[in-house]
């Protein structure tokens, strides 16, 4: 390892100022993502930032017709929450199937969301749902805050706060995942919002999409297996040590049929 100095704030604001003191800072929530990359020293902060015991980053709670789950709960938390099983059973089952037990009680949903993995299973939760990501600064829909692969529209200091979801009991998560690490190769995320279908995809290696032609297809009255038929922009995909952009695009096109098929049997 190397020499770097460890902060802990107490707030939001201390959090800032600490992030703003210092131009190569770098905040942590879990650290699921970033302590393996500081192992490999492919980052180098000059300090740490810990959000994690941050009391303004944690609760779940219902608001109108919205769930507001903060940014610091940790994956098993958002998976065991019964308002999340209740309105959200799709994004309570990503949660209870990202990694393993250990990582689960350790990363964050602020901290997914905020890195954007390519292969990360909530920003497809996000962007099916037409979330909204509160951040210290302003309020994004899902569709704004995803700009591409590990890239997001928060700016420096920016860090986010809460992710607001509109109740949606009918929605559902497939994971086709690495047998390895436990990331999706391919994951599925539909949900019916304001009575139409929403499909968004992960794993595919240029960031989550929605599949908008899918979507026209079953609200059109197009049976959920055949989508499996449909085509899909292959531009949309990447090809990587674990599968060309051919063959996720068939693991794709499989696991979206198979999540709208239980989509549609839960009425």
């Amino acid at each position: 390892m190397y020499d770097f100095a460890y902060r802990r704030p107490q707030s939001l604001a201390d959090a800032a100022a600490a992030i703003a003191a210092d131009d190569e800072a770098t905040v942590i929530a879990g650290g699921q993502t970033l302590l393996p990359v500081l192992r490999a020293r492919l980052a180098m902060p000059s300090t740490l930032v810990d959000l994690g015991r941050l009391d303004e980053l944690k609760g779940i709670r219902a608001e109108g017709d919205q769930i507001i789950i903060g940014a610091g709960e940790q994956h098993a938390e958002v998976a065991a929450n019964s308002l999340v099983r209740e309105a959200l059973p799709g994004v309570a089952a990503l949660a209870g199937g990202i990694g393993d037990p250990q990582v689960r009680h350790r990363g964050t949903i602020g901290g997914s969301i905020a890195n954007n993995d390519p292969s990360a299973c909530y920003p497809s939760s996000a962007l099916a749902l037409d979330a909204a990501i509160v951040t210290t600064r302003r309020i994004l829909p899902a569709a704004d805050f995803f700009t591409g692969m590990y890239a997001t529209a928060l700016q420096r200091g920016e860090l986010v706060k809460a992710v607001s979801y509109p109740q949606s009991p009918r929605c559902v998560y497939v994971k086709f995942p690495n047998p390895a690490s436990r990331f999706a190769l391919i994951g599925v995320f539909a949900a019916v919002v304001g009575g139409r279908t929403r499909l968004a995809i992960t794993g595919g290696g240029a960031g989550v999409f929605r599949w908008t032609a899918a979507e026209t297809y079953v609200d059109g009255g197009g049976p959920a297996p055949g989508v499996a038929t449909l085509d899909m922009d292959l531009d949309l995909l990447t090809s990587d040590l674990h599968g060309s952009a051919e063959y996720r695009r068939q693991i794709a096109r499989t696991v979206a049929a198979r999540a709208l098929a239980m989509l549609a049997a839960l009425g």
